[in-house]
């Protein structure tokens, strides 16, 4: 319909400008056609879209502390429970978490953020102790997926990097619990993710025997992922 209305438009400026300056005025009693009346569009009785939660740019919660489940298909990891506790990754709340099977992810000053949250999500798991729930963590590759899943959403982050953390090196703990992995003192901009797990192993492989008081080894393997998509969970009528 708007391309009636500049049809209309275009007609009526062209038949002025047809006639010159010069011209004179029709003689009295004769008609001009009138214009032919500008077309509306009809009202529209469509509802306006509703916008998908991947285009919104804050899931409900997000960044959160909260209870979630984390499924990783590459590593056979499916329904691991992720706790959140005020702390910082592999302290006394948190390895007493992963001793009973659990991730741990912490939260507060010393933390990182919740599920979906702009920043460093830091979930750390056992490797070789207790349910060694990041048994197989240094498989994960470029590009493979992570997901998290809290009561009404679900997450999707893609591993984009692995880092070596060692607990002996304050810079190296700056760097694996920054709102930026890696980067201390960065603004973030995205939710990130940072999965966590000893390097016993290789530790001892090396002839590194160090632990800390609580029986945690020097190293840790990291893998860093980003948000790539959400969508909310069906809630029950």
């Amino acid at each position: 319909m708007a391309a009636a209305v500049v049809t209309a438009t275009v007609v009526s400026a062209c038949a002025d400008a047809g006639r010159g300056a010069g011209e004179p005025a029709a003689e009295h009693g004769s008609r001009q056609p009138a214009a032919a009346p500008a077309m509306r569009p009809p009202p529209s009785s469509a509802p306006a879209p509703t916008p998908t939660p991947e285009a919104d740019p804050e899931p409900p919660r997000a960044g959160s502390p909260q209870r979630a489940t984390m499924a990783i298909p590459t590593i056979g990891v499916a329904g691991l429970t992720v706790v959140p506790y005020r702390g910082r990754t592999d302290d006394a709340p948190g390895t007493v978490i992963q001793d009973r099977g659990r991730a741990a992810s912490p939260h507060g000053p010393r933390g990182g953020v919740g599920p979906g949250g702009v920043g460093n999500y830091q979930v750390t798991a056992h490797r070789t102790s207790s349910t060694r729930a990041f048994a197989r963590l240094p498989e994960l590759r470029r590009g493979d997926r992570v997901v998290v899943t809290t009561r009404q959403v679900r997450y999707v982050y893609r591993i984009v990097q692995t880092r070596q953390t060692s607990f002996r090196s304050a810079a190296s703990l700056a760097a694996q619990r920054a709102a930026v992995p890696g980067r201390p003192g960065a603004r973030p901009t995205r939710a990130m993710i940072t999965l966590s797990t000893c390097a016993t192993p290789e530790d001892r492989a090396a002839g590194n025997y160090w632990s800390d008081r609580f029986g945690n080894p020097e190293h840790r393997i990291d893998k860093i992922g980003v948000l790539v998509r959400w969508s909310l969970r069906p809630q029950a009528g």
